[in-house]
């Protein structure tokens, strides 16, 4: 299924390169288990990220920002909030 394959492809786009962030920052740390990614970022805390299949979403929960709920945008080829049309790269690039 489209969802499937996006939100892993997805998923384990932001592993790598989280991994490859957290090199240069010792206290972080990024887990990702049964579809669930937990970074803790020493400056902000712990952001969670997951897969919601029934919905079609990925979820995110920021310590900054807060809870949202990202759409997959085929026209974009990004996964976008509805609400204020935010993408889930450019929250991360932001925060992080």
């Amino acid at each position: 299924e489209e969802y499937t394959l996006r939100s892993n492809h997805t998923m384990e786009t932001l592993l790598e390169k989280l991994e490859e962030m957290i090199e240069k920052v010792p206290e972080a740390d990024v887990e990702y288990s049964s579809g669930v990614l937990t970074l803790v970022w020493p400056k902000n805390g712990t952001y969670v990220i997951n897969k919601q299949p029934p919905n079609k979403q990925i979820w995110l929960s920021s310590p900054l920002s807060g809870p949202k709920r990202y759409d997959y945008e085929p026209e974009t080829g990004k996964w976008v909030y509805l609400r204020d049309g935010s993408t889930l790269d450019g929250l991360l690039k932001t925060e992080l």
